[in-house]
């Protein structure tokens, strides 16, 4: 399978698991520039297609070793 199909496949477990997540949280996690132009309101699952190469990279490894639940539960608290 090539990269780009196992990154979709990621970013749709993603949306699937964290795409209620304001992105007011990520940027909790992220920094101000996460998602830049998007009200800190939207969902993750509206804006996850449109992410930045940046952004996107810091999800996908957050996710990949595991560590994205834990940040965000802290963030969100």
């Amino acid at each position: 399978m090539s990269k780009a199909g196992l990154d979709n496949r990621q970013d749709g477990e993603i949306s699937h698991k964290h795409g209620t997540t304001p992105i007011g949280t990520l940027r909790k996690i992220y920094g101000q520039g996460f998602a830049a132009g998007y009200p800190p309101t939207d969902k993750l699952s509206d804006v996850l297609l449109h992410l930045n190469e940046t952004s996107l990279s810091q999800l996908r490894r957050d996710y990949k070793t595991g560590h994205l639940d834990h940040k965000i539960t802290n963030a969100s608290g």
